[in-house]
């Protein structure tokens, strides 16, 4: 078995492989969340997309909307698989990943046309919640959307069985992670700046919620 450090000498399909990371539930929500993103993202202009994980989102919608500069972003840990990604099978407005951690204040660029968040919320620290939406806010243009997904609490109704077992897996795996009330997530979107414009089913009790920033 070769070890990560040592895949400068072997050959670059089996460097890529090696590095690169895999996420099913994307492969199985990608179309839907496409179709919504559709409706929500520019024609032109740059996306942050925040918590890129694998790489797989930023492949997949990078290759879909073909005039927009898609810019990916993650902890350091993860900006290994983004580029592995990038490099297979990443189209020319794909930009390279930057670091950007959400427990922190620093943030790589200062300017967005919009912003995207997927399957990130629930497993941050509500200080990352909280930052993700003071600092997304800041550097998002007017008129842009800020759009993210997974699954939320209601207090109009009980939480879905599945993601109650999602929550405690969670929360079993990192007491500061876990489904977030969506009152509560409104509310630092509001403080930030931003107007609730859609809130959307989507496959396995997740959500497609997005809000935009006043012209």
């Amino acid at each position: 078995m070769v070890g990560v450090s040592g895949l400068s000498s072997v050959p670059n399909s089996i460097r890529l492989a090696a590095v690169k990371q895999f996420s099913a539930p994307f492969e199985r929500n990608k179309e839907p969340l496409l179709e919504v993103l559709r409706t929500v993202l520019p024609s032109t202009g740059t996306v942050l997309e925040i918590g890129s994980g694998s790489g797989q989102h930023a492949v997949w919608f990078s290759t879909h909307f073909p005039g927009i500069q898609w810019q990916p972003s993650d902890r350091a840990e993860a900006l290994e698989s983004i580029h592995a990604w990038r490099e297979e099978a990443g189209p020319e407005n794909l930009l390279p990943p930057v670091e950007l951690d959400l427990l922190t204040e620093e943030w790589p660029i200062t300017h967005a046309d919009a912003v995207a968040c997927i399957n990130t919320i629930h497993i941050v620290a509500w200080e990352g919640v909280q930052q993700l939406f003071a600092g997304g806010a800041r550097i998002l243009a007017p008129g842009g959307a800020f759009f993210v997904y997974g699954p939320y609490r209601y207090a109009d109704r009980p939480l879905e069985p599945s993601n109650e077992e999602f929550d405690r897996w969670l929360k079993q795996r990192d007491p500061a992670s876990g489904i977030r009330d969506f009152d509560a997530v409104d509310a630092l979107a509001r403080d930030s700046g931003l107007v609730l414009e859609g809130d959307r089913a989507m496959p396995a009790n997740n959500r497609s919620i997005w809000w935009r920033k006043p012209a």
